[in-house]
């Protein structure tokens, strides 16, 4: 059966690409200059948020705070500055794509990104798109996906931004992004530093943080060129190079380190005429760690993948109303590592998607996708949705999917700990959600089921290590309710922004809830803009989070739920057409009711951060 689906999908994607002959040729360059296209074209019954620049503005120091203050997303952090791992919905963090320019950028080690090694001052486009999504981007994209885009500007200019920031804890942050673009050419380059002593001292404890330095270097380069009025080819490349001494507990110091590089290229050919548009993508990532016990000591252990990718995206208009768009992925993986040995895989994905607008208030989706994998049987998946306009300020999303997530090498094959009789992770899920849109006001409100078997989840075993286990079913159930307000009078400028979450997500045979899943999540944003001044104020809410599958409470046991504020204030002091000179500052973690357990590592207390920015 799996045999013939795939056939049928090849021999469909040839009778599109090649059984059409052009007749004309019209440049849409906002589609070529978005490289996730299917964000814009085959999401309309998702639940999907833009994060502008001036939101980017206010969370310089990392992708995390970003996402913590902007988004429905709980993220549980090590420390400031240490490992970062999501929670969407009530899933796990490998169950978070992160979606780099179109292509998904999660590791093949663990199946997550590491979210305090992504850099806001790199990438000029946020999106954050809500509920299942693994036809379109697959393994691991169950609770929503977070997609990261270098927009290239092809008018003529020449734009320069330097930023410096200097904070508590000897935190140091520079960065460089020049853009240049001409008719047929663009280019951007971004350089960032970050540095910090991170020696912060403990809450309610004479303790300090004796280890938790850290500093990394990313670069990011990327270009585009029109080789005629119907082709253009990019270039993305994007490397990360870091060291971190991983903090430690109250209870257990430490002095262990982590350096880790990271390296991403992209080339893509993009053929657009007026009724077809044809993707073609090359890439290589690799990531590569070194892990040290003892950072005064030369013994480490390491491990690295590669992954090789071809894809190739074709669209066509087949009438105004529908639009249908074929998708091969080929990935060829390969692993070696001190704890998984010599690892490799190969996974081919063929994808239909069909989009139907037959007037403006109602637009249908239906996608569908088989995976070739080289180590596991992967099902047919599939997703619908619906944008139904009831009226003019209001409408209906709905959606609903099957996805899946295969294991990675850690839970396969890491010693000790790793399971080889681990199965694929499937889920269903539903999700309806209501727009009220006035302009000045929007709402939004959303709830959803997602009902997964076979989760995949790390645990303490009898003996002591974690090792992943498939939990046979478990559900997540909730609702998300977004806020947004902007009002603008003369030169007065306030916007309010807040997302609330509730979140049950539990193992349906204990009943209990599942460990770093907090039950209530709340942010609030409120910017208020005169002239060349601006302020804003940050606060985030987050419910008390379960360690263990038993649901104690306890200091031991549970992290007790929390407040964090932020308050920050910039003034422009030149503003002209070619210059721009703005100062900042920024006190972070105005309460210092954080929270606090013996076997967790603590947040740092209240600090500040001073900014430059200059534009040239």
């Amino acid at each position: 059966m799996k045999q013939n689906i795939v056939v049928f999908f090849a021999v469909c994607y040839c009778v599109l690409s090649f059984g059409q002959t052009p007749t004309d040729s019209i440049q849409f360059l906002d589609e070529i200059e978005l490289s996730d296209v299917k964000l814009k074209r085959n999401a309309a019954g998702f639940k999907v948020t833009v994060l502008n620049d001036s939101v980017l503005n206010k969370n310089t120091s990392t992708f995390t705070d970003l996402l913590r203050f902007n988004s429905n997303i709980y993220f549980k952090e090590n420390g400031f500055g240490m490992v970062s791992s999501p929670s969407f919905r009530g899933t796990n963090a490998s169950q978070t794509a992160v979606i780099w320019n179109g292509i998904n950028i999660n590791s093949q080690l663990n199946g997550q990104t590491d979210f305090n090694t992504i850099n806001t001052n790199n990438v000029n486009q946020v999106v954050i798109r809500n509920g299942g999504g693994s036809v379109q981007y697959g393994s691991g994209a169950i609770g929503g996906s977070v997609h990261l885009g270098n927009n290239l500007n092809y008018s003529k200019h020449l734009n320069s931004n330097v930023k410096l920031n200097y904070g508590s804890f000897e935190s140091k942050n520079i960065s460089l992004v020049t853009d240049y673009g001409q008719d047929d050419f663009a280019f951007n380059l971004g350089v960032n530093y970050i540095d910090s002593e991170n020696d912060y001292k403990y809450l309610n404890s004479d303790q300090v943080n004796e280890n938790g330095a850290f500093n990394n270097l990313s670069l990011n380069v990327n270009l585009g060129y029109f080789i005629s009025e119907k082709d253009v080819i990019k270039l993305y490349h994007q490397s990360f190079i870091g060291e971190r001494e991983f903090s430690g507990t109250i209870a257990t110091p430490s002095k262990s380190k982590y350096e880790d590089i990271n390296s991403r290229s992209l080339l893509e050919w993009v053929r657009t005429n007026q009724y077809y548009k044809s993707n073609f993508k090359v890439a290589y990532l690799k990531e590569y760690f070194e892990y040290y016990q003892n950072k005064n000591s030369e013994f480490f252990t390491f491990g690295k993948v590669n992954t090789f990718l071809v894809k190739h995206n074709f669209n066509y208009k087949i009438s105004r109303q529908l639009n249908v768009t074929s998708i091969l992925d080929y990935n060829v993986i390969k692993g070696e590592g001190s704890s998984f040995s010599n690892p490799d895989r190969s996974i081919f994905s063929a994808i239909g998607l069909i989009q139907y607008k037959p007037n403006s208030n109602l637009n249908l989706g239906f996608n569908v996708r088989q995976d070739v994998n080289s180590d596991f049987k992967s099902p047919l998946l599939f997703s619908m949705d619906a944008l139904i306009g009831i009226t003019e300020n209001y409408k209906i999303k709905i959606n609903g999917s099957k996805n899946f997530r295969i294991p990675t090498f850690n839970d396969l094959f890491w010693q000790p700990g790793g399971n080889l009789d681990l199965v694929p992770e499937s889920s269903y899920q539903f999700d309806l959600g209501h727009v009220l849109d006035f302009n000045w006001l929007q709402i939004q409100l959303n709830t959803y089921y997602i009902r997964s078997q076979d989760l995949i989840q790390w645990k303490p075993n009898i003996s002591g290590f974690w090792s992943p286990q498939n939990i046979a079913e478990a559900h997540s159930y909730g609702a998300e309710v977004g806020l947004t307000i902007n009002k603008k009078y003369d030169n007065h400028q306030l916007t309010f922004s807040s997302n609330y979450s509730y979140t049950v997500s539990e193992n349906l045979e204990t009943n209990k809830q599942l460990i770093y899943v907090p039950f209530y999540k709340a942010n609030v944003t409120l910017a208020y803009g005169f002239k060349r001044l601006s302020a804003y104020y940050q606060h985030v809410f987050n419910g008390e989070v379960f360690t263990t599958s038993d649901n104690l409470k306890g200091p031991f046991y549970s992290l007790q739920s929390y407040n964090v504020a932020n308050l920050g204030v910039n003034y422009k002091v030149i503003q002209h057409s070619n210059h721009e000179l703005e100062l900042g500052l920024k006190v972070n973690n105005l309460f210092n009711k954080l929270y606090q357990n013996v076997a967790f590592r603590p947040m740092p207390n209240r600090n500040f951060n001073i900014q430059l920015h200059y534009k040239f």
